[in-house]
């Protein structure tokens, strides 16, 4: 599949999201509503742009492969937000949206003339979606807040890791994320009560909160038994057998057979049925008592069976399982070519260009890639004169006063 002529079939069509943040938390959640349909006009700073451009591991041709993924399907606009005219410039483009997203720190745009009081006096109907470290509100929230202090904060870095290591990292930036998912669920939700009333209103996502809210039982177990969840390496404790097992070919496999129905047929597919039934075994409290006894009985028997063949068994068996993917992994696989996982884009520098697709997927409206990450200022004229009426001779002018 590739991005070529795709038309907008998306459910968000129609309407328009001026994108003002910048790196990750922000423009994640523009991703995710241009993804189903939204005209995202990115605004960037002249002559720099967003620093996401030029973030990402590894580079081609000189640039990054990271902003292909974050920027697509969005319009590029640059505009000097700390000149007055070019916050004027913003309120014009402000005045015609449906959202505006941000995740500068909070205050920054209230500095600029540009606070949610201000602008619904030009535009009642806005949400403003605000992504922020602590939140807009608090003793924190004029702090610096990247994403790796809020996993901290709302108690995900402490959990993750070996129970002999020091708390560890994620390896993507989950934090970032997850605000801005969350920030998109409130958008939504902001956008029926608009429907509804004609209102809007401020989305308030905190990168830390965005965390706690995935954190399950955490609160609720220490507040109601004083319990404290720990590092537990590879598995969750009491929860067995769940837990990645060796293989004879040097790989592993991850096992997911917790519930009692389905580690009777473990047991069965193991040519041990009668573990189900000691009743060391037997129920899902008594293998969590002896969840590392257990763990080391099947992993002896996993090291005997080449990854494939253990996957066929547990196929057969109807136990949840799956090796550790990689990358070349994902690209072989016939599920992901079969349900379009990952597609082949367009893009001006690159040529063809491998991504993942969009997420949910929808049956009546589905959403897209239908446009490549723009280049800075890509569509100054296209918006700056279909938008907002702008002359040739007014562009210019902006132009000499370095406000676009």
């Amino acid at each position: 599949m590739t991005t070529e002529e795709i038309p907008n079939r998306g459910p968000l069509a129609g309407l328009r999201v001026i994108e003002m943040g910048t790196l990750l938390a922000g423009p994640f959640c523009g991703q995710l509503l241009g993804d189903f349909g939204a005209e995202v006009i990115k605004v960037e700073p002249p002559n720099q742009g967003d620093p996401m451009r030029g973030w990402g591991r590894e580079k081609a041709h000189g640039k990054s492969l990271w902003w292909p993924t974050i920027a697509r399907n969005k319009k590029s606009v640059t505009i000097n937000l700390r000149e007055q005219e070019g916050q004027a410039l913003a309120r014009e483009l402000i005045e015609q949206a449906d959202f505006l997203l941000e995740n500068f720190r909070p205050g920054t745009l209230e500095r600029w003339g540009l606070s949610y009081e201000e602008l619904k006096k030009i535009n009642p109907r806005l949400i403003m979606i605000r992504v922020s470290g602590y939140g807009q509100t608090g003793p924190y929230s004029k702090r610096a807040g990247f994403g790796a202090v809020g996993e901290a904060m709302g108690g995900l870095r402490y959990v993750c890791g070996d129970p002999s290591t020091p708390p560890s990292r994620m390896g993507i930036s989950i934090g970032d994320t997850l605000a801005a998912t969350f920030a998109c669920i409130g958008a939504l939700s902001a956008l029926h009560h608009r429907n509804t009333t004609g209102e809007g209103q401020v989305v308030d996502s905190a990168i830390y909160e965005a965390v706690l809210n995935m954190m399950e039982s955490l609160v609720t177990e220490y507040d109601q038994a004083g319990y404290i969840r720990e590092r537990t390496g590879a598995i969750l404790p009491n929860v067995a057998p769940s837990n990645v097992y060796p293989t004879s070919d040097g790989t592993f496999i991850l096992i997911a057979a917790n519930q009692d129905t389905v580690f009777k047929r473990l047991a069965e597919a193991m040519g041990r049925p009668e573990l189900a039934e000691d009743p060391r075994y037997a129920t899902h409290i008594a293998r969590g008592d002896t969840q590392k006894e257990l763990d080391d009985i099947i992993a002896e028997w996993t090291k005997t069976l080449t990854a494939p063949k253990l996957e066929a068994l547990m196929e057969e068996f109807g136990i949840p399982s799956g090796k550790i993917y990689r990358t070349p992994d994902m690209l072989e696989d016939a599920h992901f070519r079969a349900r379009e996982a990952i597609v082949t884009t367009q893009h001006p520098v690159f040529g063809e260009l491998k991504m993942q697709n969009v997420a949910p997927k929808l049956s009546a409206t589905p959403g897209g890639i239908r446009t490549p990450a723009p280049e800075l200022g890509e569509h100054n004229e296209q918006v700056y004169k279909n938008v907002l009426k702008k002359t040739d001779a007014e562009l210019a002018g902006l132009k000499e006063r370095d406000i676009i």
